[in-house]
């Protein structure tokens, strides 16, 4: 099992940056599938970026252009770069794992005003 701790959200200004980090405990990083998803009060949870275990990435529409996510098999980690933020991107940001099982961390908050 592996446990999931995100960090760097915050509370920012409509076009400018936050940088999301999401550290993996345990072994074997390189063989999950790793994503962010961000839920609001007014949606569902949404799936904001993959990057699979091949270094396959994928986007949600809204995000694309404006988020880079990473991973660094090194450290355990995968990033979410939030470039050019607007209203609409607050929420709560989870980090997500996929490899045998499916697994959440316990979520940071980003708050973007107008």
């Amino acid at each position: 099992q592996v446990q999931l701790v995100e960090s760097g959200g915050g509370l920012v200004q409509s076009g400018g940056s936050l940088r999301l980090s999401c550290v993996a405990s345990g072994s074997f990083f390189s063989n999950y599938n790793m994503g962010w998803y961000r839920q609001s009060p007014e949606k569902q949870r949404e799936l904001v970026a993959t990057i699979a275990s091949s270094g396959t990435i994928n986007y949600a529409g809204s995000v694309k252009g404006r988020f880079t996510i990473s991973r660094d098999n090194a450290k355990n980690a995968v990033y979410l770069q939030m470039n050019s933020l607007k209203v609409e991107d607050t929420g709560v940001y989870y980090c997500n794992a996929r490899w045998r099982g499916f697994y959440w961390g316990q979520g940071t908050q980003v708050t973007v005003s107008s």
